[in-house]
C-alpha cells in the first residue's frame, strides 16, 4: 500500500485543500529508504482516462542506481460502449426479466450457506494463526510535513470510503489475507441508524447503537479523514484529516489503491428551503440526536421557569417534524411516548401547552407502505395527540417559526427536518469526471448518484465500486430503495465476490463481467503453480524470477505496479482461461417496518411466492414485538444486543433519563 503526503504546489486540488485548512503543504522530509512523492495531476474530463482503457504493465529488471525505471508507451484509449438507456428511457430488449422472489431466495440461500462456511473458516483460521494486525505506519513522522511511503507488493489495497451499512458489511466479510483494507471516514464507528429516533428521546443510549471500526475488524486500517479528491487515472485518493493540529491545520495525505469502494451515503437535503440548515435539527448522526435530546429538555426547563409568558411556553413546547417517511413517523411516535409517559410525570403543569405536529407534502404518510397500513399509522398518531397535516409544503424556517406555502406561520420551539437526502460533494465530483455517468443523471447535481452495472461496478471507471444510498444500479426493471437493507446486502455481495479472487475491470452494462483465472488456466500461464493457488499467489509467482527477486514493474506514469495490476494483466491475456462471475446483485427484501407510537408498529413485507410475491401486512402490538425482535437480532455484535436489551429494561422500569450534558 502507499500512504504519502503531497508536496507543496503539486496540484491544484491538493493545494486548494491545504489552503482551506490554514496552511500550505510542505515538502516532506522522508526517511532514507523512502522517496518523496508528488501529487498526480488533477482529474478532469479532458485528461482523465475514464473510458476504462488499461495502462500497460512493463516488467523490467530492478533499476540500478542512477538509471530511470523503464516504462511502456501508453496504449490508445478504447471507447466505452454507450449505455443501454438511461433511467426512464425505453426498455432494453437485452435486459433479462427479474427473477421471482422464490428463485432469488433459493439462490441466495445456496450462496449464503457457502459464504457463511467460508467466512467462519476464514475467521477461525485468522484467530488460530494468532497473527497481529499489520500497522499502516512502520515509523513515526513529524507533524510539520514528515511522512512515509510504504510500498508493498504482497497484497492489493482496497480503499473503502465510508463507515455506514455498506462499508461495515465489507469490513466484516472481506478476506484480509487477500487484501490490505484501508477505511477512510470522518466517523470512526458504525451506527445502527434505524434506532436514532429512540436514541433522541433516551429509550436507548447512543453508545448502544455504535461499533467502532477498529473493533469491527482489527485487521483493517482506519483513518479518520474525508476523501477530498479521487484521481481515477492514477488510483490515488487525497484525504483531509477530520481532526485538527494545534494550529488548526487539517493534515492532508494521499492513499494509493487498487480497488476503490465508494460507500459515503448521502447528506440531509434542505430542498432549497431558506433557514433549514441554520435552524432545523436532523436525524443523520449520533451528534444530531444528542443535540435534539438536549434541546427538548432545555425547552421544558425554560418553559418551567417562573414568569415565562403563556405564549412563549406554547411556542417552546410546540415540536414540529417535517417529513412523513419512516424516520419522521418513528420520531413523532417516540416523542409522543416520551412526552406522555416520562415528561408528563415531571412537568404535569406544562402538558396543556405541549403540541406535536407532523408535516407531510404528500397526501399520506409512510408512502412506501401499504395504503391500509399508512392510514392506520396516521390514525394512531392522531390518537396519541400528534397533529398530522398532509398536503402542506414548508417554504421557510426561522428560529421561532415554520412558514407554510400560502403564508401560514406556525410558532415552534423545535423543528426536526427529515424530508429526504441529497448527494455528497465527492459523489458529484466523481459524476462530473466520468463522462459515461452523464446519461444516467436526472435533475440537479444534488440528486446525482453513481450509476453502477448489475455487479455494482461504477459505469465508465476501472476497479471502482459504489454501493448504498450514493449509487443507483442500472439494468434492472425496478429501482432499489435507499435503505440499510440494500446497502448491507450490497456490501456482503462485494466482499464475497472479491474474496473469490475476481478482478473487477471496467464497469458498464455492455462490459465483460468480473473475471478470474480458471484453475487450469493458473497452471498453464504460471508453470509450477497449483490449480488451488489464489489469485494473489499466482500473481506473486508471475512477478518472481528464478532467483527469487521480485520484478520491478511500473505503470506508464512511473508508479509501481501492484499485485492487483499483475492479476488484471494475467486475466486479460488472450490465451488465459478465465471464469466470469455469474451472479449479479439481487436484492432480497425482508420487508419494511416503522414504529408509530403507543407500543404499536407497522410491518409491510413480501412473501417469496410467485413472480411479484404476496404481501403480508402486520399492525399493532404484535407488530411492535416483531419490530423489537428484528432490531435486537439485527445488531452487529453481542455487545450491542446486550446493551440495547438492558436499555429497554431500564427505560421500562425506571423511565427515560432526563439529564442534560
Amino acid at each position: 500500500m502507499l500512504l504519502k503526503h503531497p508536496s507543496q504546489g503539486a496540484s491544484h486540488a491538493a493545494s486548494g485543500a491545504a489552503a482551506r485548512h490554514g496552511r500550505p503543504s510542505a515538502l516532506p522530509r522522508l526517511p532514507a529508504r523512502a522517496r518523496p512523492l508528488s501529487r498526480p495531476p488533477s482529474v478532469s474530463q479532458a485528461d482523465t482516462k475514464t473510458d476504462g482503457s488499461k495502462k500497460p504493465l512493463t516488467p523490467t529488471a530492478a533499476p540500478t542506481k542512477g538509471s530511470a525505471p523503464a516504462t511502456a508507451p501508453e496504449a490508445p484509449p478504447r471507447p466505452s460502449p454507450a449505455p443501454s438507456g438511461p433511467p426512464g428511457g425505453p426498455p432494453d430488449p437485452k435486459k433479462k426479466p427479474s427473477k421471482s422472489r422464490g428463485e432469488i431466495l433459493i439462490t441466495r440461500l445456496t450462496d449464503d450457506v457457502y459464504d457463511a462456511f467460508s467466512d467462519v473458516g476464514r475467521h477461525l483460521g485468522r484467530q488460530l494463526s494468532n497473527t497481529q494486525p499489520k500497522m499502516l505506519r512502520s515509523t513515526t513522522a513529524s507533524m510539520d510535513g514528515g511522512g512515509i511511503e510504504i510500498a508493498r507488493l504482497d497484497k492489493p489495497v482496497m480503499l473503502v470510503l465510508g463507515s455506514g451499512w455498506g462499508a461495515h458489511a465489507i469490513i466484516k466479510v472481506i478476506d484480509t489475507e487477500q487484501y490490505d483494507v484501508i477505511v477512510v471516514s470522518p466517523r470512526n464507528h458504525f451506527m445502527f441508524t434505524p434506532m436514532l429516533p429512540s436514541s433522541a428521546v433516551g429509550t436507548v443510549e447512543f453508545r448502544s447503537l455504535l461499533e467502532p471500526i477498529r473493533i469491527s475488524n482489527e485487521y483493517v486500517t482506519y483513518l479518520e479523514a474525508s476523501a477530498d479528491h479521487i484521481d481515477l487515472n492514477n488510483k490515488v485518493a487525497t484525504c483531509v484529516a477530520e481532526s485538527t493540529a494545534s494550529d488548526g491545520y487539517h493534515p492532508t495525505f494521499q492513499v494509493s489503491f487498487d480497488v476503490l469502494v465508494v460507500a459515503v451515503g448521502e447528506q440531509p437535503a434542505t430542498l432549497g428551503v431558506p433557514g433549514v440548515a441554520e435552524h432545523c435539527f436532523f436525524m443523520k448522526e449520533i451528534s444530531d440526536t444528542v443535540k435534539l435530546r438536549t434541546k427538548i429538555l432545555s425547552n421544558f426547563e425554560l418553559a418551567a421557569l417562573p414568569g415565562t409568558p403563556d405564549a412563549e411556553i406554547r411556542r417552546l413546547l410546540h415540536f414540529c417534524i417535517v417529513g412523513g417517511g419512516p424516520t419522521g413517523v418513528e420520531f413523532a411516535g417516540t416523542l409522543s411516548d416520551y412526552l406522555g409517559k416520562d415528561l408528563r410525570r415531571k412537568f404535569p403543569e406544562l402538558m396543556d401547552f405541549v403540541k406535536v405536529t407532523l408535516l407531510q407534502s404528500a397526501k399520506a404518510i409512510l408512502t412506501q407502505f401499504d395504503a391500509k397500513l399508512s392510514q392506520r399509522a396516521m390514525e394512531n398518531l392522531r390518537d396519541t395527540g400528534v397533529e398530522v397535516r398532509t398536503g402542506v409544503r414548508v417554504t421557510q424556517v426561522t428560529d421561532t417559526q415554520v412558514v407554510l406555502k400560502g403564508g401560514e406561520r406556525m410558532d415552534c420551539g423545535l423543528c426536526v427536518w427529515s424530508a429526504g437526502n441529497s448527494s455528497r460533494p465527492l459523489v458529484q465530483s466523481l459524476v462530473d469526471v466520468i463522462p459515461d455517468q452523464a446519461g444516467f443523471q436526472r435533475g440537479p447535481a444534488t440528486s446525482f448518484k453513481l450509476a453502477t452495472d448489475p455487479y455494482l461496478r461504477v459505469i465508465g471507471a476501472r476497479d471502482v465500486m459504489a454501493l448504498g444510498d450514493c449509487s443507483s444500479v442500472q439494468g434492472r426493471e425496478d429501482t432499489l430503495p435507499p435503505t440499510a437493507q440494500v446497502a448491507a446486502q450490497q456490501g456482503a455481495y462485494v466482499a464475497h465476490m472479491l474474496n473469490r479472487g475476481y478482478v473487477l475491470g471496467v464497469g458498464g452494462l455492455e462490459e465483460m463481467a468480473p473475471r478470474r483465472l480458471a484453475p487450469t488456466g493458473v497452471t498453464k500461464l504460471i508453470p509450477g503453480s497449483s490449480p488451488l493457488s489464489s489469485m494473489t499467489e499466482a500473481a506473486q509467482m508471475a512477478a518472481t524470477r528464478s532467483e527469487g527477486a521480485v520484478v520491478s514493474m511500473r505503470r506508464a506514469n512511473g508508479q509501481p505496479v501492484s499485485i492487483y495490476d499483475i492479476t488484471s494483466d494475467l486475466v486479460s491475456r488472450p490465451d488465459a482461461e478465465v471464469e466470469e462471475y455469474r451472479r449479479v446483485f439481487e436484492f432480497l427484501s425482508l420487508g419494511i417496518m416503522a414504529y408509530v407510537g403507543n407500543d404499536k408498529a407497522a410491518i409491510d413485507t413480501q412473501m417469496p411466492v410467485g413472480q411479484g410475491g404476496s404481501s403480508l401486512n402486520i399492525y399493532g402490538s404484535f407488530a411492535y414485538l416483531l419490530w423489537r425482535s428484528v432490531y435486537i437480532t439485527k445488531q452487529v455484535s453481542l455487545r450491542n444486543r446486550v446493551l440495547i436489551l438492558f436499555d429497554w429494561i431500564k427505560a421500562k422500569f425506571f423511565g427515560r433519563d432526563l439529564s442534560m450534558f
